[in-house]
């Protein structure tokens, strides 16, 4: 297919892993040798970035069983001018997008008996669906726990995820991640850098009052107000995602434990649309990484709340893992493993029947 169009990296991150079958130890993926978990495109000054970063695009049509015909996107990764070196040939690319942070903490205050109970790794009641669980390395239990947030759902708290964002996105220093050069052994000018730890931040890039707050800030960040809920096309369309199967992986409802930290948390009946468990969306969709359990075609079910309001925050923000897709129909689009048979049913909707779904989706 023609590609003919191209962007920076800017609003994306592109997570870098070598092919492995498993892991174990409490790594979450095996890093490339030279460029480690991820590629920077930027650094400080006077030490070379690792590399340069281009986003083409390849487009794919699609049809519905009526033979409208859609088009789809899917990002070409080109990784260019590596600056330390040639990357192994069996490491993988893929973009990642950053996810909405809205209902963080509610998320975090569902009962792990609770995700797990719609977990079905072996499919036994045959519905084709086959959620399973990410259990990941829990920094600060140091042990393995339930991973529920982030793409592949391979962070365990609000914390730990904004710990690993401030290391791995950001280069900073904190009580989790406590080296303050995040760069290999073999990048000389990147360790040889002055360290911005500093006493005044506890020894750290990012203080633990720091951390803290920008946690709890995080962790309570409220979902935004259902909108047009009475609309005929609104109601229409809820009928159609629980007729064709949508409710299978993104769950509608759940509630939060009676006890939590911050007890505006708990005891909360909330609307997610998500079971956070993996799943596998096919080849299509499949990045080679492999985070803990999770396969490079396996991924968590992203809550669909607040959704409609995604073009209000970001005009140019997409949907699914790596942002190919313009639009929730393109998002649907291209799902397919364990979702082939919803995506059949879907592809069989009238015009009409596909905006009333997506009406819904938009309500959320």
């Amino acid at each position: 297919m023609p590609i003919d169009e191209s962007d920076d990296a800017v609003s994306v991150v592109i997570q870098i892993s070598k092919n492995q079958d498993s892991i174990s130890d409490g790594i979450k993926n095996l890093p490339d040798p030279i460029y480690g978990n991820q590629i920077s495109e930027f650094s400080v000054e006077s030490i070379p970035r690792e590399a340069d970063i281009v986003i083409n695009y390849e487009y794919v049509p699609i049809s519905y069983n009526d033979g409208r015909i859609v088009e789809l996107r899917k990002p070409v990764i080109k990784i260019r001018n590596f600056n330390y070196g040639d990357i192994n040939q069996d490491t993988n690319f893929s973009a990642r997008i950053a996810q909405p942070m809205i209902g963080l903490g509610l998320i975090e205050n569902i009962s792990e008996t609770d995700i797990l109970i719609n977990a079905d790794v072996n499919d036994i009641n045959g519905d084709g669906i086959s959620g399973k669980a990410n259990i990941v390395w829990h920094n600060q239990k140091n042990d393995y726990s339930l991973g529920r947030f982030g793409w592949k759902a391979s962070q365990p708290t609000v914390y730990q995820q904004t710990a690993d964002a401030f290391f791995h996105d950001m280069g900073l220093s904190n009580k989790l991640f406590e080296n303050p050069f995040n760069c290999t052994d073999v990048q000389l000018s990147c360790q040889n850098a002055v360290s911005g730890n500093s006493e005044s931040y506890d020894g750290y890039e990012v203080s633990n009052d720091q951390l803290d707050l920008v946690v709890f800030y995080s962790s309570q960040l409220g979902v935004p107000v259902r909108r047009n809920v009475r609309d005929i096309n609104v109601v229409k369309g809820k009928e159609i995602f629980f007729k064709i199967g949508c409710n299978s992986c993104h769950t509608e409802r759940f509630v939060t434990k009676n006890e939590s930290t911050h007890q505006n948390l708990a005891n909360q009946i909330i609307y997610p649309y998500s079971d956070f468990l993996l799943h596998d969306m096919g080849e299509q969709l499949s990045d080679g990484v492999n985070e803990f359990n999770a396969s490079g075609s396996e991924w968590r079910t992203p809550p669909l709340w607040g959704i409609g309001l995604t073009s209000v925050v970001s005009a140019e923000y997409g949907f699914l893992h790596d942002g190919r897709a313009r639009t929730i129909e393109e998002a649907i689009l291209w799902h397919g493993g364990e979702a082939s048979r919803v995506l059949e049913e879907f592809k069989s909707l009238d015009k009409n029947q596909v905006n009333q779904l997506i009406s819904f989706i938009n309500s959320l």
